[in-house]
């Protein structure tokens, strides 16, 4: 199969709850229309960011379900559908497939991991078997899933086996590997960059779709730099990576992207409430340290 590549940033969206924890879908709808309206090309949803694998396969269909309401020929939902039993993201497969997402997604098993490519292959060839209509993307994360394989060889090997693959959510830092993976088939394969803050240097090597968290809510800068970096100017579309590094640092020294980022996401209207366990909601202290830190960046000059 054949697919048109993806071009532009998608976000990885939170996973909306309510003060017990519980899911909140109903939210949804107007975090939808923020996203529209930012002009993202769509969002990867029930990944890292959206806790996926903190939620309950019911919880996980009912968060795709309310996402594939908002999708349109310019805002695509790609489900994540990884867990660590083949049976399970077949389930969560088909199940994207039946309520017309327009792809799926997995990240390697996490427990009994592969420690070649060909049981990987395997593993990803019957969940997108699953769901054979819909393009597949492999999501490859060895910081948090743990399975770190070559992906050049894993391209080689799951287009024999894979009909439906469609490219990678690429969330590394090896952009030798990037660059052979977006040259491979004559550009066949669609690749995602999946660290917010390499999107330039990706820019630098031909990657141009990519997938990450603060696009939920800085996505004007993201979309002002590729613009930059297309019209050629490349010291404006570099500080601007630089600004953006800035917060992520930010981030990371109050409480990690998913906690901080749904903090932020409150301020911004869309209340996304609190993180699962084992994750560590921040205190109102907390939040008013990274409010302060990020004042101090310009985050809040930000359009």
């Amino acid at each position: 199969m054949i697919y048109e590549s993806i071009e532009g940033i998608i976000a990885a969206p939170f996973t909306p709850m309510n003060d017990k924890g519980e899911i909140n879908p109903d939210a949804i709808i107007d975090y939808a229309q923020k996203l529209k309206e930012d002009g993202l090309a769509g969002v990867f949803v029930c990944g890292t960011t959206g806790e996926g694998m903190s939620m309950t396969l019911d919880e996980r269909k009912r968060i795709a379900e309310e996402w594939v309401k908002y999708q349109n020929d310019e805002f695509k939902i790609i489900v994540h559908v990884g867990t660590t039993s083949v049976k399970q993201s077949q389930e969560l497969a088909q199940h994207t497939q039946q309520i017309g997402a327009y792809g799926s997604s997995s990240m390697g098993p996490m427990f009994l991991k592969p420690t070649t490519v060909e049981p990987l292959v395997d593993f990803c060839s019957a969940v997108a078997s699953a769901a054979p209509d819909i393009p597949f993307f492999y999501y490859h994360i060895p910081l948090i899933s743990g399975v770190d394989l070559s992906m050049r060889y894993y391209l080689e090997i799951a287009k024999m086996r894979i009909p439906n693959l469609a490219g990678i959510k690429y969330t590394s830092d090896n952009l030798d590997e990037m660059i052979d993976c977006n040259s491979i088939d004559n550009g066949k394969w669609n690749i995602f960059n999946g660290f917010d803050e390499n999107l330039f240097n990706v820019l630098n090597i031909g990657v141009y779709s990519a997938v990450g968290s603060t696009y939920n809510y800085m996505n004007h800068l993201y979309l002002s730099l590729i613009k930059d970096f297309k019209a050629g100017n490349m010291e404006a579309a570099e500080k601007k990576q630089q600004k953006c590094n800035d917060i992520i640092l930010s981030l990371s020294e109050n409480g990690g992207p998913i906690a901080a980022g749904k903090a932020i996401m409150k301020w911004f209207g869309i209340d996304c409430g609190p993180c699962r366990l084992p994750l560590k909601n921040l205190t109102e202290e907390s939040i008013s340290k990274l409010k302060e830190d990020l004042k101090a960046k310009g985050f809040f000059e930000l359009s």
